[in-house]
C-alpha cells in the first residue's frame, strides 16, 4: 500500500510515516515511480508504534521496542527493559512536571504581588 493509504488505514499522517521511516522504525519498498511501499502488516508496526507514543514515549524510547512492533504490544507482557524505560520516561516527565509548576507558582506569585501593590496604590 501505498503512504496515503497506510495514513489513513492507521489515523496518521505522511508526515509521521516519513518521520518514523526516518527513525528506523517504519521501512518500505519503492515502486518504479519512486513511491514508497509498504507492507500489510506496516499497520500493525504503526499502530504499535503510535500506541506507545501516546502513552508517553519518545521515538528513541520507541526504537527499544523494534523487534515487538510486528506483534501485539498493548496485549504483551511488559518486558523488564520495557518497565525500565517507562520509568525512565516518568521520571523525566515528573521532573518537568515539577519545573512547569514552580514556574506557573513564581508567575502566579509576582501577578498577585502586581495586583496587591496596584490595589494599594490605587491604580
Amino acid at each position: 500500500m501505498r503512504i496515503g493509504e497506510l495514513a489513513r488505514r492507521t489515523g496518521t499522517t505522511a508526515r509521521a510515516l516519513r518521520h518514523y521511516e526516518a527513525a528506523g522504525l517504519l521501512s518500505s519498498a519503492r515502486a518504479a515511480n519512486g513511491y514508497r511501499v509498504y507492507d500489510e502488516g506496516a499497520a500493525v508496526r504503526v499502530a504499535n508504534i503510535r500506541h506507545l507514543l501516546g502513552a508517553g514515549l519518545t521515538l528513541e524510547d520507541v526504537a527499544a521496542f523494534a523487534t515487538c512492533l510486528d506483534g501485539d504490544v498493548p496485549a504483551a507482557p511488559p518486558s523488564p527493559r520495557g518497565l525500565a524505560i517507562a520509568r525512565e520516561r516518568l521520571a523525566v516527565l515528573d521532573a518537568r512536571i515539577a519545573a512547569q509548576t514552580a514556574a506557573r507558582d513564581r508567575l502566579a506569585a509576582a501577578l498577585a504581588a502586581h495586583a496587591a501593590q496596584a490595589s494599594r496604590s490605587g491604580s
